[in-house]
């Protein structure tokens, strides 16, 4: 006696329909590099906005700071425009990727203790953030490449 009942279809359309998809799906490459596309153009817009809710404004030693070395009036994260310049994407076959190699760029991602002996609490500010809009982009891109 069988503990499970086979069924075997017998469509060829939806054979060649289950075919399709999966040599579509094998290599995501396309697909990837327009979410990577995505992913980039989101960062950007959140260094222009100065983030996607508004971060927290600058603290004034850091405003005073930053008027004596005259980069201010500036905006959050982009005192030489290191950060933002630093931001890649790449994709390959299964993934999309957006990041930076700055090691002081995840303080200013999660936010936390910073500075000497860890005496400066630094606001979370996600530049590495999508909204809802670009998540609809990226539902949209799945589906068009499935089609």
């Amino acid at each position: 006696m069988s503990d499970f009942i086979e069924i075997r279809l017998d469509d060829k359309k939806l054979l060649r329909a289950l075919n399709q998809l999966a040599e579509k799906t094998s290599d995501l490459r396309p697909l990837m590099k327009n979410i990577a596309e995505i992913l980039a153009d989101s960062t950007e817009e959140n260094f222009e906005q100065q983030g996607r809710p508004k971060w927290e404004g600058l603290k004034k030693p850091t405003i005073e700071y930053r008027t004596k070395k005259k980069y201010w009036p500036g905006k959050i994260l982009q005192m030489r425009g290191e950060l933002a310049s630093s931001i890649t994407s790449s994709y390959d076959e299964n993934s999309a990727i957006i990041g930076t190699n700055k090691v002081y760029a995840a303080i200013h991602q999660l936010g936390g203790p910073a500075g000497k002996n860890k005496s400066v609490d630094i606001p979370e500010r996600p530049y590495l953030k999508i909204d809802d809009e670009e998540n609809a982009d990226i539902l949209r891109e799945i589906k068009n490449y499935l089609e």
